[in-house]
């Protein structure tokens, strides 16, 4: 749950966690957010379905970007710059939410990450977990990606990159989803188990975040997990394939993103259109391991 991620984090004072994503709030969710008697709900999504939760939560004024005719029901809306087919959005996501914020008052971002407290007891891991946790230089691989191929380096580039890992006397957890534990599997197959770890799938966002922290590098995909690692301070490299890194690349000084634009991107498509992933095996397994040595240099 995305709750763990908020309630890591000390500045948040109370996390609302909904029981099911893009559907409607039930009516005890709409009263749990009315007892905090919020003056203000800045949304960062375009739901016009949660503006209506939030008015149903008497929450009195509302703010939000301009989109699916909910503006109406907005006390302020902002439009947003509009994407250009075929070409980079030149405007981070990030940017967009922090210039919301930054219009309601708040202050401008220094770029430090906040604190995040993760405990885990290890009597409360598995066996498998606390094996991860206590192994000597871990390398992360983010190999999956829930979107689609197009969306992930070829397992044999990370299989590359984990071998070399491994021959520098490192260890390697392969972390994700359950839906990528077999592509995790095809990564790390034949190494050591002592030192190579399929964790896809096995870990909650705590048990995660506890290894990313252990983690000195994590290379992943255009991913959930390489924000994460990102706003954890987790330095890494990321490597896009149909997805545009000026967007939703790693808001981190410590990263290194990889980006070979074709004629056809960013498509946006779950699979490449002309069977090629070009973009993707363009990133060759030589550049990202230079720089993984110059971050650990």
């Amino acid at each position: 749950s995305l709750g763990d991620f908020f309630q890591a984090l000390p500045i948040i004072d109370y996390t609302l966690v909904l029981h099911g994503a893009h559907r409607s709030w039930s009516m005890g969710e709409i009263q749990a957010l009315k007892s905090l008697q919020a003056g203000v709900g800045l949304l960062f999504n375009n739901s016009l379905r949660d503006v209506l939760h939030f008015r149903m939560a008497m929450v009195p004024r509302l703010y939000g970007a301009a989109a699916r005719g909910r503006s109406l029901l907005m006390s302020g809306a902002w439009k947003m710059p509009k994407r250009i087919s075929r070409d980079l959005n030149n405007f981070h996501h990030a940017a967009k939410y922090l210039g919301m914020a930054s219009a309601l008052g708040a202050p401008d971002w220094d770029g430090s990450m906040p604190e995040f407290k993760v405990d885990l007891e290890p009597e409360t891991c598995s066996p498998e977990l606390n094996s991860a946790l206590a192994m000597p230089k871990i390398m992360g691989l983010a190999a999956g990606a829930a979107y689609g191929p197009a969306k992930r380096w070829p397992a044999e580039y990370f299989r590359e990159i984990a071998k070399r890992w491994l021959e520098c006397g490192g260890s390697v957890v392969a972390l994700g989803a359950g839906a990528e534990r077999e592509i995790c599997a095809e990564v790390l197959s034949g190494f050591p188990s002592e030192r190579a770890l399929n964790l896809a799938g096995g870990t909650s966002l705590r048990a995660l975040m506890a290894l990313l922290r252990r983690s000195k590098f994590l290379v992943a995909n255009d991913s959930g997990v390489m924000h994460l690692a990102a706003a954890m301070g987790i330095p890494g490299a990321a490597v896009f394939g149909s997805t545009d890194p000026s967007a939703t690349s790693p808001v981190s000084a410590k990263w290194r993103v990889f980006y070979e634009k074709q004629d056809c991107s960013p498509c946006f498509s779950r699979e490449c259109p002309a069977g090629s992933y070009a973009c993707l095996r363009s990133v060759t397994p030589d550049a990202v391991w230079d720089a993984i040595e110059t971050r650990q240099s």
